[in-house]
């Protein structure tokens, strides 16, 4: 009797078999199988049967190899014969297979029953992470704090010598489309194609480009650092992933795998890794390509970035994250349409929608910073920037109001057309038009289903007044304006301000934009804006909060001024009496 023999249990349970397989312990070529009749009781039974079951196989194996070492006369491996079951191994299974249930709501709590349990072992979240589907993975990546080892890590890319990023991104965008394309899709691609490191620099000495993308760029004496080069790739590649045609040709075109490799070299760099996100996040738009993206490794990186304390690369992963999750998620989040709260799935039911509308100039993020505080080095390593925020409605107000869902939207704008990113946009700046796309935004991401408060700063209070005015013209955004509960002004020019009658004074030199042009003092637009918002106010019923400047805003080292002054933020409380009026010093 010689060879080697291999013991293995085959435990056939809940429909499948789970392989237990031992090292070598004896001199045998044979097979020894234990079989366990599937479990069909109910469900809390079948974790007790299934686990006195597996204390049964063991001590039956225990016995066959002390009876086996006593007729081999072969030492007994000590450690093999005190080896029992995980007791939590079984529940894994469990769980794992209720992951797959055809009920719905069992299927969405086995996804958080298998991300709070804190009893796996290293081996365990390995076994798991190799055997659940994409449809869990992205369930767990959306589950608060979710342990990392859920994940298998991005696939390992073929090595390339002398590679560059930049001609990487630069193929990507010479094989896209080019033709019945959006203006702005041409100029950011031609651009990007044009332009290299060394030609921006040779052009150092000048505005290089209209739209004055080259201005950074004047004042530097030296090359120009190769982030700046591919942020231009980037941003053309963002504009291309809003075509939906586009997008499966960024996908065929391997550009899912070139982003992981810039993804991962540029690990150093947050602006690089939030413009790739936001690809990705448009990307998961289209359904039909949710299965290229899990397999090419986002899921992984996702599930890190949404834990980042970075609140800007946190909101552009749960963006991305909530776009894939199709299991938990009927909305659809558009480019430029942020989720500050929840960033991932909750039992909590959500009450009611928040949205934060910037202004000029603002941005998604920065417009609801703290104020801004100029820290040492010494200062920032010792954390004595601990308690700041970068988003105050994500740091405070979501803690306050977890049942709410805020959003946050971001469009462009400009003080003059010198400054603006691509010149077709400047017919897309007007009111009307920023009007019509967001609500078309909105509505895909589900606003006006539940009751909604809007928090708008400068223009962007214009903008929420001209959306719901264009909401009552249309039917199905009806109860968008229904559903508004209220509205908060942050210094709102609402007859206008006095700095657009400056910059279009000097309009040889700053050449205003068209939203600079709108917000002139006493504008008849903006007068009849005002009042058709206030009819829509007292139909509705709606509370409307005003806040205005008491303190002057620092303009350059010499200038104070108060950008909007008390009388054009609004007195609403002389026409509509359930409307307040409030000073806020900023």
């Amino acid at each position: 009797m010689g060879g080697c023999v291999f013991i293995t249990y085959e435990v056939i349970t809940l429909d499948q078999a789970v392989t237990i397989d031992t090292q070598a312990i004896l001199q045998e070529k044979q097979k020894s199988y234990i079989y366990l009749t599937p479990v069909t009781k109910k469900e809390h039974e079948t974790l007790g049967l299934t686990y006195k079951a597996r204390k049964e196989l063991h001590k039956a194996a225990r016995k066959f190899i002390e009876f086996s070492s006593r007729v081999l006369h072969h030492p007994l491996d000590e450690r093999l014969s005190h080896l029992d079951a995980d007791p939590h191994e079984c529940s894994l299974w469990l769980l794992l297979k209720k992951t797959q249930s055809t009920i719905w709501t069992e299927r969405l709590q086995a996804v958080q029953d298998l991300a709070q349990n804190h009893y796996w072992q290293d081996y365990q979240y390995r076994t798991a992470a190799q055997a659940i589907d994409h449809r869990t993975a992205i369930g767990l990546a959306r589950t608060p704090q979710v342990d990392l080892r859920f994940f298998l890590p991005p696939p390992a890319l073929p090595e390339v010598e002398d590679f560059l990023i930049e001609d990487g991104l630069r193929q990507l965008l010479a094989s896209l489309p080019q033709s019945e394309v959006d203006q702005c899709v041409q100029y950011f691609t031609s651009l990007a194609l044009r332009e290299s490191s060394q030609s921006l620099a040779s052009q150092r000495g000048g505005l290089w480009c209209f739209g004055g993308n080259g201005l950074p760029y004047a004042q530097s004496l030296t090359t120009i650092p190769s982030e700046k080069v591919e942020s231009f790739c980037l941003q053309a590649l963002v504009q291309h992933s809003k075509v939906l045609s586009h997008c499966d040709h960024i996908v065929a075109n391997g550009g899912l795998h070139l982003l992981q490799r810039v993804y991962q070299l540029r690990r150093d760099s947050q602006k690089i890794q939030r413009n790739i996100v936001r690809i990705i996040g448009n990307l998961a738009l289209n359904e039909s390509l949710h299965t290229a993206i899990v397999q090419s490794g986002w899921v992984s990186v996702l599930a890190e970035m949404v834990q980042s304390p970075h609140i800007m690369q946190a909101s552009h992963a749960a963006r991305a994250l909530a776009n894939l999750d199709r299991d938990a998620e009927v909305q659809k989040y558009q480019d430029g349409v942020y989720i500050l709260n929840p960033h991932c799935r909750t039992n909590q039911p959500i009450k009611a929608d928040v949205l934060f509308v910037h202004g000029l100039l603002g941005a998604a993020f920065k417009t609801w910073r703290q104020k801004d505080c100029e820290l040492t080095e010494d200062e920032e390593s010792a954390g004595v920037q601990e308690d700041y925020t970068e988003c105050w409605p994500k740091s405070w107000l979501a803690s306050d109001c977890p049942n709410l869902r805020i959003l946050s939207v971001e469009y462009d704008t400009h003080l003059s057309d010198w400054r603006a990113k691509c010149p077709a946009e400047n017919q897309r700046k007007s009111l009307a038009y920023r009007s019509g796309e967001l609500l078309k935004k909105l509505k895909a991401a589900g606003v006006g289903d539940r009751p909604v408060i809007w928090v708008a700063h400068s223009m962007g209070g214009l903008l929420v007044k001209k959306m719901l005015l264009d909401a009552t013209k249309d039917p199905e955004l009806s109860p968008l304006v229904k559903n508004t509960k209220g509205v908060l002004f942050y210094s709102v020019p609402h007859y206008g301000t006095f700095m657009a009658e400056y910059s279009v004074n000097v309009r040889y030199l700053l050449f205003p934009s068209i939203e600079v042009k709108e917000l002139c003092r006493d504008s008849p637009a903006l007068r009849d804006l005002n009042e058709n918002f206030i009819s829509i106010a007292k139909d509705q019923e709606f509370k409307v909060l005003s806040f205005a400047e008491t303190q002057p805003t620092s303009i350059g080292p010499m200038i104070k001024i108060l950008v909007v002054p008390g009388q054009s933020a609004g007195s609403f409380s002389k026409v509509i009496p359930s409307l307040r009026n409030t000073n806020l010093i900023f």
